[in-house]
């Protein structure tokens, strides 16, 4: 083994550790082949920066998933060329339809959250955000199917520039949150992941026993508002109501990915349509809450693929989307 590939071994080994030096030195030490590989797909200009620091956050994000840590080097080329791809596709406005992964019903919990062993100190550092910029940051990285620029953009309320003004700076705050982060005492991000596709499968299954009312008034902030971008929609109530109407009508939702902070939790599900209505809810949606003092004081209903039909009740029909 050559002295640079022994270097990528125990680097890759130390970071899946959780250390974050090694990362460091790890992304260093690849920090120019990365680089070529984006200005050989975009050209020189400032997006090959943005595309560097969105490849260090996907590294240190999904640094578990290597298994070889010799292919440490292309591994990381291969995020930064998929990060460039995925510019080009949001610059030239071509947004996939659905880019939720198909999940096994019985895949093992354990060994997605192995997946994610890092994520403790980086949802310290996140929670060092501001609200306006952690927003946009967990559901670019932390989410499965809202993470298109357009998408982040409708959740927020604000325009796509705005979007990638807000990541930018996040990302560079992120960067120096981490190095304090890192060495420090931190909850753990695995239990509060676990607990908290728990707490999605047991609202859903207390809506289907008709207690979602009674789940709302015992576990969510009174005041929870009920937002679409930055527009007030209404209270628990509404949300109460069109959960009871999509029950009504046969439709039915099953957790596909969670992402939980202390004071952000996205629940990303796919939505079961009945076999006599299969159009009547869209295939997917992310409840994106905003916490406080662990419970849910704001949140979000967003669908990544738009509602072509939706058969509400009629109080409904023009004021809040379907579940």
């Amino acid at each position: 083994m050559t002295g640079h590939a022994a270097d990528d071994v125990a680097l890759t080994r130390a970071a899946q550790g959780g250390d974050i030096a090694a990362l460091g030195l790890l992304l260093e030490q690849h920090r120019a082949g990365m680089r070529a590989v984006a200005l050989s797909i975009l050209g020189p200009g400032p997006d090959v920066d943005d595309v560097m620091q969105e490849a260090a956050l996907v590294a240190l994000r999904r640094i578990g998933d290597v298994r070889d840590p010799r292919a440490a080097g292309p591994w990381l080329r291969m995020i930064v060329r998929n990060g460039c791809r995925g510019l080009l596709r949001a610059s030239s406005q071509v947004e996939p339809v659905a880019e939720l992964a198909v999940r096994d019903a019985d895949a093992d919990l354990g060994e997605l959250l192995e997946r994610h062993a890092l994520r403790d100190w980086v949802w310290e550092a996140v929670e060092e955000l501001s609200p306006t910029l952690r927003l946009p940051l967990v559901l670019r990285h932390f989410t499965e199917g809202v993470t298109g620029y357009e998408r982040i953009a409708q959740v927020c309320g604000v325009p796509v520039g705005t979007v990638r003004s807000r990541l930018n700076q996040a990302r560079a705050k992120l960067a120096a949150a981490l190095d304090a982060t890192a060495a420090g005492a931190h909850s753990d991000a695995r239990l509060r992941t676990a607990a908290s596709w728990d707490e999605a499968r047991d609202t859903l299954s207390a809506a289907e026993a008709g207690e979602f009312g009674k789940l709302l008034k015992e576990s969510w902030s009174p005041e929870v508002a009920l937002m679409s971008g930055d527009t007030w929609m209404g209270d628990a109530a509404l949300l109460e109501r069109a959960m009871d109407g999509d029950l009504t009508a046969g439709v039915r939702q099953r957790p596909v990915n969670v992402a939980a902070g202390r004071s952000l939790t996205v629940w990303e599900m796919d939505i079961l349509n009945p076999a006599d209505d299969p159009g009547h809810c869209p295939p997917s949606v992310a409840w994106i809450m905003s916490l406080s003092g662990g419970r849910v004081a704001q949140l979000r209903l967003f669908h990544p693929v738009p509602l072509r039909t939706a058969v509400l009740p009629p109080e409904l029909q023009d004021t809040w989307p379907s579940m």
